[in-house]
């Protein structure tokens, strides 16, 4: 599962991709994003406008989880059904690379390697991984974002999981359809837009 990316794309290049709205926000280079830390990301409310938000990666863990839960793999569960089916808590995470360590160690270091996958086309970039999010009383709102199964490229990296990457073209579907639409998108992105970047 991904637990680390990086989003370094300006705030105009947000705004120019997402259609939202960022005047008076001027957001910092993002060049390593773990759980637990804060990430800029796109909503849209009830009325259709897009809002640019700082959140923090991870929502609160069920009873007996130690840690935040930073990916959404069983969509099916009641843990994340009332913000998948609510559009209002579904969200883009922008997003310029993502990681992913290998399944077996280095044989020349004897520890595993860290690959990063990104966009083929420069254009592609910042994308958007199909996120949810929730507020926390007191504190700053949560978010997490959806996986599924890999594409072939980072599947002979990673072979259980890749985000779930919105195309430009679906992002007004992950943020307004219905549930039924929307968890569509949940499926490995195409191979052959993506590449391996350097880290």
């Amino acid at each position: 599962m991904c637990n680390l990316y990086r989003m370094t794309s300006n705030t105009e290049a947000i705004a120019r991709l997402f259609a939202v709205d960022t005047r008076g926000v001027n957001l910092p280079a993002f060049p390593a994003i773990y759980p637990d830390r804060e990430a800029p990301v796109v909503r849209q409310d009830a009325g259709g406008a897009r809002h640019l938000d700082i959140m923090r990666w991870g929502f609160p863990p069920p009873p007996g989880v130690a840690r935040p839960v930073t990916n959404v793999r069983n969509l099916s569960s009641p843990f994340w059904h009332g913000a998948l089916a609510n559009p209002e808590r579904r969200c883009l995470v922008p997003v310029t690379a993502f990681s992913e360590w290998s399944a077996a160690p280095d044989p020349a270091t004897g520890k595993k390697r860290i690959y990063w996958f990104g966009m083929a086309d420069p254009e592609d970039v910042p994308f958007a991984f199909a996120g949810i999010w929730r507020p926390v009383p007191d504190e700053t709102p949560r978010m997490a974002f959806l996986t599924c199964a890999p594409n072939t490229l980072v599947g002979a990296i990673h072979p259980k999981a890749m985000p779930v990457i919105v195309p430009r073209d679906r992002y007004a579907d992950w943020l307004a359809a219905p549930l039924t639409v929307a968890v569509e998108l949940a499926q490995p992105f195409d191979d052959a837009a993506m590449v391996m970047v350097e880290a």
